[in-house]
């Protein structure tokens, strides 16, 4: 993911806007204008973008440094506490909900795939609920707008694996298909929020 997601990692103020989170979409935004310039573009991810604009927060959080890719898997443990935090090239400046919304997506976003594969996966780890309680305990801070927060992270994921599957089909390693949202691996995902479906059954 660091090699294809470089131009959307830059810190939030690179891009003109009103808020830090205003400016962290447009950045998001110019990303994918880029991966999509020669005119092959994902309608599921311009969906999503019209989406965030017609739900954005009323009331944004306190602007804090994003880690960016914020997951149990950057993170290094020893006893079982956790003494590092990797991979920071997507970090920005913006809400607190950036980092908890990617946390919760991200895991779910290999849930989906584990549990498709046919394998029981881990659906009661990181759930939205849970993870909610659990950062406002350790910081006094209740996150917000959970639903605005975890679409913005899984549409930007989706633009990183949109990248990645254009990267393959310029190099000859595979083939668009006629509907190229195909190539968004969590495109269900990304319908299911956007109809308001995916957090209504539990675990969420």
């Amino acid at each position: 993911m660091s090699v294809v997601s470089h131009r959307c990692s830059s810190v939030a103020s690179a891009r003109p806007g009103a808020t830090p989170l205003r400016r962290f979409v447009a950045e998001l935004r110019g990303f994918y204008d880029w991966v999509a310039a020669d005119g092959v573009g994902s309608p599921l991810i311009e969906r999503c973008f019209a989406w965030l604009d017609a739900n954005w927060p009323e009331h944004e959080g306190p602007t804090v440094l994003s880690w960016g890719d914020a997951r149990i898997g950057n993170i290094l443990y020893r006893d079982f506490s956790p003494v590092a935090a990797l991979d920071w090239e997507m970090a920005a400046l913006g809400p607190p909900e950036l980092d908890v919304g990617w946390m919760i997506a991200l895991h779910r976003f290999f849930d989906d795939l584990t549990q498709s594969a046919g394998m029981p996966g881990m659906p009661n780890l990181l759930r939205r609920a849970d993870v909610a309680a659990s950062y406002e305990k350790q910081t006094g801070y209740a996150p917000r707008d959970l639903d605005f927060y975890t679409l913005l992270a899984a549409l930007r994921h989706g633009i990183v694996m949109f990248r990645i599957s254009r990267r393959m089909a310029h190099f000859g390693e595979a083939e668009l298909p006629a509907d190229v949202d195909d190539r968004i691996a969590h495109r269900r995902m990304l319908e299911r929020m956007l109809a308001g479906e995916y957090w209504t059954e539990p675990p969420c």
